[in-house]
């Protein structure tokens, strides 16, 4: 999995929510601080970063709970497209 990613969502997720202490194997979701904007965002910023393109079948709330799952995410999609 690759740190780098992983880094990335994190350092994205907590510039939202300063006041919380997230870790890469938190839920995000279970946390409350995921509402459905929010959510989007999190898959632009994903699409963007990594310059991935998220296909529906993997647009599942599971692939987005943590920033563990978001990375590993992005490097099955790369691997992928590579």
């Amino acid at each position: 999995m690759s740190n780098t990613a992983q880094g990335q969502i994190l350092d994205f997720v907590r510039g939202r929510f300063p006041q919380a202490e997230i870790d890469a194997a938190q839920d995000i979701f279970a946390l409350g601080f995921v509402n459905s904007l929010f959510a989007m965002e999190l898959v632009m910023f994903v699409e963007k970063t990594f310059e991935v393109t998220i296909p529906n079948d993997e647009l599942r709330i599971d692939n987005f709970r943590t920033a563990d799952s978001m990375a590993e995410l992005v490097d099955r999609l790369a691997r992928v497209a590579a």
